[in-house]
């Protein structure tokens, strides 16, 4: 990781982050972490940086070691409603709330921190800076990725397994062809799109 300067004076910093914000399918997953100083793990990065074989490796080794750790989430009727941006407020404090230590200090990534009940930090490509952060990213996106297959296996016709809900040209045109799932995020233009069409 590099140079970044942890807070200093407290005992249990956890890392948030959120994987899903772009997809127009599924819920935004947040994960929190507190790394456990005795027990480093070896090969935290970005979690889009990793193979997927890897960052399931590095979900395992993390959820052994780690202090605590949770996971948080806002379903697509949440995000419809409140925008995405505070949908994934939501599922951060959610995960943060979760963990079984409740930490002293949070970092959080991106250019945005939550309303917490303890003092926390912004970090900018923070999954590339801070160890927290990093393992934070490789949980949500695990999850993230495994409900993704869940819902493949539910509606191949959509091979959510390939593009895990992105708006790739293959999912828009599932979304086309097949119409909008329950699962489906209402408020993002694609499917809005595809919801009027179908208006008679």
């Amino acid at each position: 990781m590099s140079d970044f300067e942890y807070p200093q004076g407290f005992a249990f910093i956890a890392g948030v982050d959120e994987v899903g914000r772009g997809p127009l399918v599924g819920a935004v997953v947040t994960a929190a972490v507190i790394l456990d100083p005795h027990h480093p793990i070896k090969g935290l990065a970005d979690s889009k940086k990793l193979s997927e074989k890897k960052r399931v490796l590095l979900a395992e080794e993390i959820k052994q070691k780690a202090l605590a750790w949770s996971l948080g989430r806002a379903e697509p009727e949440e995000i419809d409603e409140l925008n995405i941006l505070h949908a994934t407020m939501l599922a951060m404090q959610r995960a943060v709330k979760s963990l079984k230590i409740q930490p002293h200090f949070v970092l959080v990534d991106g250019n945005r921190i939550p309303d917490l009940p303890m003092p926390a930090q912004a970090v900018v490509k923070g999954d590339s800076k801070v160890a927290e952060i990093s393992a934070a990213s490789i949980l949500a996106k695990v999850a993230r990725d495994q409900e993704m297959l869940e819902l493949d296996q539910q509606f191949p016709q959509y091979e959510f397994a390939k593009h895990k809900g992105y708006p790739t040209k293959v999912h828009l045109e599932k979304l086309a062809e097949f119409g909008v799932l329950p699962q489906h995020r209402r408020s993002f233009a694609p499917v809005r799109k595809i919801l009027m069409n179908n208006i008679p």
